[in-house]
Parts: structure tokens; sequence; C-alpha cells
């Protein structure tokens, strides 16, 4: 049974997976070399908490013994020698975390079971440097940001690992209120990921194309597909529209839409430009310096309001 966490990377994902795991009662490791990053993360995690609170997603009186329940490390060894489970969310670096897991295996005990945070890197790659047996414990786990109110988790089931050891993983995401989706192919970007991109090319392309402003796009996918697929997948749609008008419809649409096999040019030039978005204070949309912290807060505050209401459905 899992009981002991460790948590590689206390960045982006890493202290959001961590606070996760730790508002359900786990007692988490968490390990980080950047010494600013170590030294602000239990700040940044009792924030989040408080955030969380505020909008009853959990007591208030939780706030205290979950910041207790994460201890921070700068040594990997002690950090993950006693660990039952241990999820990397370092950066996206195949020889990083082939090297991260080669030392695992020799830190961690042997029921110790290893996860990627991945969604792009094939998983047999990073278990290169690990024992026969190990690769039997060895799986992605990825998490969708901000990871502490995305509720998927997306779990590997490629045929190296046992079944009771699968559902022993399940069962512990499952614990924390996650909806698992389990993937059986090893393909880049998992599931989730693939469904997103192929919404985000044909909507770069219409931007592209000068068919509408960012602004009623953004209006046709909340209030049109969006709005079904908050409750409803898309198989469900298509069984619920009729599978005869679906491909009437693919037949007429899909030869004139965009097929490209990278990043759309409008979107490479905004990077060029340095228009990256909220962090860089402009995109396809602009935010003052002085708003950005409230943009984002209400941009949680949505999916705090979206994961309250999907709980009826679930």
């Amino acid at each position: 049974m899992i009981k002991k966490i460790a948590v590689l990377g206390a960045g982006t994902m890493g202290h959001g997976i961590a606070t996760n795991f730790a508002m359900y009662g786990y007692q988490v490791n968490l390990y980080e070399v950047n010494d600013e990053v170590r030294n602000s993360v239990k700040g940044k995690i009792e924030n989040i908490l408080v955030f969380l609170s505020e909008h009853g997603l959990i007591e208030k009186n939780q706030i205290a013994s979950s910041v207790e329940s994460i201890q921070i490390f700068d040594d990997l060894e002690a950090c993950v020698k006693d660990a039952d489970y241990v999820i990397e969310a370092v950066f996206e670096n195949l020889e990083l975390k082939q090297e991260i897991f080669g030392k695992l295996d020799r830190y961690c005990k042997k029921e110790a079971i290893f996860a990627s945070n991945t969604s792009s890197l094939p998983l047999d790659k990073m278990l290169t440097a690990v024992s026969e047996e190990r690769k039997k414990r060895m799986m992605v786990c990825h998490w969708y940001n901000p990871a502490h109110l995305m509720p998927i988790a997306e779990l590997s089931y490629f045929g190296n690992m046992p079944e009771e050891t699968y559902e022993e993983v399940k069962d512990l995401y499952e614990k924390i209120g996650k909806q698992v989706v389990k993937v059986l192919k090893d393909v880049p970007g998992l599931v989730a990921n693939r469904i997103q991109q192929g919404v985000a090319r044909e909507v770069f392309s219409l931007i592209e194309m000068g068919v509408a402003d960012p602004e009623s796009i953004d209006k046709a996918l909340k209030f049109g597909p969006a709005f079904r697929y908050a409750t409803t997948g898309q198989l469900e749609v298509a069984d619920m529209g009729g599978l005869d008008i679906w491909c009437t419809v693919g037949d007429n649409l899909l030869a004139v839409m965009d097929n490209r096999q990278e990043a759309n040019p409008l979107l490479k030039e905004k990077v060029a430009e340095g228009k990256l978005g909220l962090k860089s204070g402009e995109g396809f949309f602009k935010y003052p310096e002085s708003e950005r912290s409230k943009i984002q807060e209400a941009f949680n505050i949505r999916l705090i309001n979206q994961l309250k209401a999907s709980k009826k459905y679930i």
C-alpha cells in the first residue's frame, strides 16, 4: 500500500502535485535543487491551500496540517529512501530523467513505484538506466496544470507492469479525487494533450485566416463545443448527434481544415516577438502588470467553479 510519497521538482507542476497529496493526508517529501525555489515553496503551497479554503474546497483547519505533511529536501537520497511512490516533475529532458531514475533505482526500496509526469517523452527511453525488476514498477502519471485544480490524471498501462501494480497507483489517484485516464499505448502527448492540440491547431488557423477576432473565437469555443465538453465527451456527443451526421460533416469540412504538422506561423511570430501570454504581459490578449495577479486568480476561480459543477456528473 502506498503511504509515503516523494515528489521531485518543486516548480510549476511539482509543488502543486505535492500539495494535492498532502491535502488528502499523505506524507510528502519534496525535492528541489534550486535554492530560491526550495526556500520559497512552502509559502506558495500555503497560499494555494488558503485559496482553496476560501473557496470551500478544503476546511480551514486542513491548511496547517497539509503544510506540515510536506518536508522539503535538497538531498535526493534522503528524500526518496523510504518512499513508496516517487513521481518526478523535472525539466522535459530525457538525459536528466534517465539519470534521475538510475539514481532512484539505487536509492529506493525495491517495492517503490516510479512515475514521470511527462506527456512527451517515451517511457521505454526513460527506464533504460534501471534494473529489469524496476522496469515492472515504472509508469507515466501525467497531471494537468494547475495540478491542485485540474481533476485529470493520465496513467500508463503499456505492458511493462503487472495489473495489480497499475491498480495500486490508480487507487491512490482516485483517493485524492482524480479522474483516471488509462492510457494503453505510448504515443507523444498521451490522450488529453493530443485532443487539446487538435482544437488549438484549428483555433490558431482561424486567427491566421482572419475569420474572426480572438474574443469571438474564444467565445465560439466556450459557448459552443466546450459548453458540451464540460459534461460530455466527444464520443458521446457524436452518438447524441448521430454518427451519420458526423460522417457527412467530416467529409465536408476536414479537407479544408488545417492539417499542418508544426506550430502555426502566427504562434511562432508571437513567440519571436516575446508575446508569450500572461507571463510577458501580452499574447493574443493584453495583461497589464498591475492586473496580472487578479487575472490569474479569476482564471483559477473559473476552474474551481467548474470543478465543483463537474462533481454532479461524476
